[in-house]
């Protein structure tokens, strides 16, 4: 078994805490089930999921500290670019 491979075995996979608008449940969500966008502007940046108990589609806006834990924690993430 290599360094890396020990390594990546010891490490608990990432779980976010997550609520749902519409119906009010709330859950945890691995990395995998979040995506992250990083627009220009506060309105422009945000993370969003499927809720996995009504299925509705949640967009949340994401300041820079919620930026920072996703990142972190290994949720893909999308750069908005502007056209000027």
């Amino acid at each position: 078994m290599s360094v890396m491979s020990e390594l990546s075995a010891s490490v608990a996979p990432v779980l976010f805490k997550a609520a749902c608008p519409d119906c009010r449940c709330r859950f945890e969500l691995a990395a995998g089930a979040l995506r992250l966008a990083i627009g220009a502007s506060r309105r422009t940046t945000f993370y969003s999921f499927t809720c996995p108990e009504c299925g509705s589609a949640v967009r949340k806006p994401a300041g820079e500290r919620i930026v920072e834990l996703l990142t972190g924690g290994g949720v893909r993430t999308l750069r908005l670019h502007t056209t000027a």
